[in-house]
């Protein structure tokens, strides 16, 4: 029971069921999706930064 509740974690299946839950305007979508992208690219330079060791 962990691992498959993990696994969905990891695949984000809770947070889609949470945001479906709701109707969330267009223009608030957009500004979410431009948030997580600009978390995911900010995560990825952090990364890409530690790995080079610059």
């Amino acid at each position: 029971m962990r691992a498959m509740k993990k696994k969905l974690q990891r695949e984000g299946v809770f947070k889609e069921m949470k945001q479906r839950r709701a109707y969330e305007k267009p223009s608030e979508k957009k500004a979410r999706l431009l948030n997580e992208a600009t978390r995911r690219c900010k995560k990825m330079l952090r990364k890409k930064i530690e790995i080079q060791g610059y």
